[in-house]
Order: C-alpha cells, then structure tokens, then sequence
C-alpha cells in the first residue's frame, strides 16, 4: 500500500468539558461551554488574541465530545480560543452557530480582545468567512475555502456529494461566502491553484481585501501542507500580530518538495498537463530518491499513453546522451 494511502487509526482520548454556561455567563467566564441545538462553542481565555475556530469535515470524523479543531496548537501559542463545534457536516448550513455568535456580539463578549482572528479549512473556510461579518473587525484566515456548494451559483462544484446533498443549499442566508466579503475587515485565503474547484471558489472571494497565498501542489489540503513544513505556528502567530504573511513562512515552505504528499500532487498535475516529457523526468527524479508507487504507476501510465517517449529513452541510452 503507498503510504499516502494509510489512514491512521483514531485514538480516542477522553476530553474534560467546560462547565456549561450561557452567553451572559460567557461574558464572566475564562472557560465555558455554550450548548446549542446544532452546535457548541467552547471558550478559553488565553490573551487579548482571539482565534475563532471552525470544524471541517476530517474534524466530524472525531466523534463528539472533542476538543476545539487547533485546540493545542493555539493553546501553546498562549492565545484565547472560542472553538464553534458542530455535529454535522453541514459547512454550518444551520440557524444554531451563526445565532450563537450574534449573541455574544449583542453582549459585548469580543470587545474584550484586541484581535479576532475567525480560521477555519475547507468547510470550516466557508464557515469562517460567512460569519465574520458577525463581529466587527474580525479577520479570517480560511485554507481551501469553498465559496458555496449551491450547485446553482457553482456547478463547477461536484466534490462531497454525501454530504452537500444533506444540507440545505437553497435558503438564505449565509448560502454564499462571497456576499460577506465586502464587509470583512481583511481575509487571507491559502489554497492550490492547481486545483479546479479550489481556483475557481479563490476566483469568486477575490477582493481588494483579500489576500490570496498560492501553495502550489498542495491538492485540497493546503493546510496539512503547511502543518507538515512545521510553518502553521509561525503563520498563526504572524498573521494574529501583522495580519500578513511573515518572512519566516516560506523559507519553512521550501521543505514541501522532499514530502511524498507534494511530490505526489506534482506528479499526478504533470500527469494531466501537455508536458508529459516533463512529467515522465520528475517521475523518474523522484524515484531515485525512493520507490514511490504513485511514481511507478505515473511512469508506466505516460509510457502506456506516450510510446514515443520510451523510443527516445532507448535511443538516448545508446548514444549515452542522459534524457
């Protein structure tokens, strides 16, 4: 089995819940636990830095009750945490998350930090630039966002079929990311251009006020890209202090070439572009460093689809010229 291909078994640690209380008593609490219907907010208050977590899809996985998604790593940055919890995988297409977060607007509960950061993957993305214009000044840091998965605003959007087709994308409101943009403070958006869907939801978010972070040949999971550079702490950090990207972040990103994920991700792009001459070189690059399978299977494919290429390769090697 190629290692890409692993899935690790989940180890289910058990989570000590904060004491629930409501949004007044959010107001006087330095951690709590807000139940809702739908969904559950659960806060803790580090510093006068607020990141407002969202859940995504691989987060549903993790069966309820669990920690906030990035729960630890925003703990070890020292910065407070309201982690908005769902129970489906819905992209928050429900009255309970949004309600929940005009309530503690109403109640004057973010005015007690300097900085509201909303971040979130995926559908978590979606999430966290939808409702950012629910607090004032908060910013978001979404990687591969959709913008909507209303088959009718984009038909382009075919991926998650199971679960798109169990929510509501009809109704309004908070049906499309792209309406909230003009009322956010500022957004950065990460995502691989070399994915369709990713390009063409980034497409429909660009703004004057967006930043767009391209990580090329990082397929829909931008974030755990940048988690295995080990530059996530240090994007988190800078874009809560400076609200760009630091000078650190891509020096970090350079290690995304010796990862199989990105190498993968390289491969299956040459593969379905008009340079496969190009394509069968990194394939064979990469398989001298290792026996990749998804390599192996890449080069026989092009070989299979381009018989000319193994023509070349042969008179090549008998004049000793290297491909």
């Amino acid at each position: 089995m190629d290692e890409d291909d692993a899935t690790p078994k989940l180890v289910r640690v058990p989570v000590d819940l904060p004491p629930v209380t409501s949004v007044d008593g959010a107001l006087r609490s330095d951690f709590c636990l807000i139940e809702g219907i739908e969904a559950n907010l659960w806060f803790e208050y580090r510093s006068r830095v607020l990141y407002v977590t969202f859940d995504n899809l691989a987060t549903l996985d993790d069966p309820y009750p669990r920690q906030p998604w990035m729960h630890a790593r925003i703990r070890d940055l020292g910065y407070s945490i309201l982690g908005v919890q769902s129970f489906r995988k819905d992209w928050y297409r429900q009255a309970t998350a949004p309600a929940m977060i005009v309530a503690l607007t109403k109640a004057g509960f973010f005015e007690r930090f300097e900085t509201v950061v909303m971040v979130g993957a995926s559908m978590g993305g979606f999430a966290a630039l939808n409702f950012a214009p629910l607090v004032p000044g908060a910013r978001v840091l979404a990687f591969s966002p959709q913008s909507t998965m209303s088959k009718a605003i984009v038909p382009f959007e075919r991926r998650f079929g199971f679960s798109v087709d169990r929510s509501n994308w009809t109704d309004m409101p908070f049906l499309d990311a792209a309406a909230a943009i003009p009322y956010l403070t500022h957004a950065m958006i990460i995502y691989d251009p070399f994915v369709p869907e990713d390009r063409a939801h980034a497409a429909r978010l660009a703004a004057p006020n967006v930043t767009m972070v391209k990580t090329d040949h990082a397929s829909h999971q931008a974030i755990r890209l940048v988690v295995k550079c080990d530059a996530l702490s240090q994007l988190l950090r800078d874009y809560a202090e400076t609200g760009r990207v630091g000078a650190e972040f891509w020096p970090k990103m350079r290690a995304r070439r010796t990862l199989r994920s990105w190498r993968r991700s390289l491969v299956e792009t040459l593969a379905q572009s008009a340079h496969p001459r190009l394509a069968l070189r990194v394939c064979e690059l990469f398989l001298a460093e290792e026996n990749y399978l998804f390599a192996t299977r890449a080069r026989r494919d092009l070989l299979a689809r381009y018989p000319e290429l193994a023509v070349a390769k042969k008179r090549l090697a008998k004049s000793g010229t290297r491909a």
